[in-house]
């Protein structure tokens, strides 16, 4: 039940495990943040400390924000990095740290590209409207420690759904496609608690889990689909305004869907609900692939 013929600790064991320990390490390293935020609600009431009341202050102070949801994705990170050196007993490189910075570059500027053009297309159509205009963007301390989260978000859940969870069913002589499907399903279970999670959104994060690992296993490199998250979320977010997987946004322009058809706009859940979000996954993988033979081709 818990080995495999080899002796080997079956990899849903292990990954559930690992899960488990990541967010008791998400929980302890949110503690300093949590504790920051609970003391300047309570100095600006005048009351005794209030954990629950200090999460209110987070979205008057940007880096009270980053501390608390950095700190705990800075966790994941520390914790998954040493599951893999001591429990997998692998180097670090292992994990998925190979590859070049060409596939990096290209990661970001795909996730860039695909958000911008979907921006575009519901601009154009009339499904989306801007509240401030191109020459009027708003700047905040947000647009900064927004793009450190997300920094953060990227290089840990790719860490983990991607370079931990793919791995450790590879070592244990998992079919390719369950690889694929377990990746993809379980990042798209974990997101379901998400705000105002739907459907639609579950099903486009498994699409996208899926593409995640295609680039993954596609280039042998954690590096292309570390890129395209990063700015697949901060160009939803951060630069053009729409929630990202259901969470507020805080961007450099805003946007008004309220009157946009909701299938392509994905309404409240951002453009990971829509239906225009499928279709440039689905380009992703063309893109990814054409750029995987053009390496080839040059090397």
């Amino acid at each position: 039940m818990f080995k495999n013929r080899y002796g080997q600790f079956r990899a849903g064991w292990v990954i559930l495990f690992a899960f488990f320990l990541i967010n008791i390490a998400q929980g302890i390293f949110m503690i300093p943040g949590l504790l920051l935020s609970g003391l300047l609600e309570a100095n600006q009431s005048g009351d005794s400390f209030d954990a629950e009341i200090g999460m209110s202050a987070l979205d008057g102070d940007p880096w009270v924000f980053l501390l608390l949801q950095g700190g705990g994705t800075l966790g994941g990170i520390v914790i998954t990095l040493l599951l893999w050196r001591y429990l997998n007993k692998f180097p670090i490189k292992e994990l998925g740290f190979k590859g070049t910075m060409k596939d990096l570059s290209f990661g970001l500027l795909l996730g860039a590209a695909s958000i911008t053009v979907i921006f575009i297309v519901l601009l154009a159509t009339g499904n989306v409207t801007l509240v401030n205009s191109f020459s009027d963007p708003e700047f905040t301390v947000f647009t900064l420690t927004f793009l450190i989260l997300f920094i953060l978000v990227g290089f840990f859940e790719e860490m983990f759904f991607r370079g931990y969870v793919m791995s450790t069913m590879a070592q244990r002589g998992n079919k390719r496609w369950l690889i694929y499907a377990v990746s993809a399903l379980f990042f798209s279970l974990v997101h379901g608690t998400n705000p105002n999670v739907s459907i639609f959104g579950l099903v486009n994060i498994l699409l996208v889990g899926i593409l995640f690992a295609y680039m993954f296993d596609a280039t042998n490199s954690l590096w292309m689909p570390i890129g395209y998250h990063i700015t697949w979320n901060y160009f939803q977010g951060n630069v053009f305004g729409f929630a990202v997987s259901g969470t507020a946004p805080y961007g450099i322009y805003n946007v008004d869907i309220s009157k946009g058809n909701e299938l392509l706009t994905g309404g409240s859940f951002g453009l990971e609900g829509g239906m225009l979000a499928t279709i440039f996954i689905f380009l992703g993988f063309i893109a990814t692939n054409l750029y995987v033979k053009s390496q080839k081709l040059t090397r």
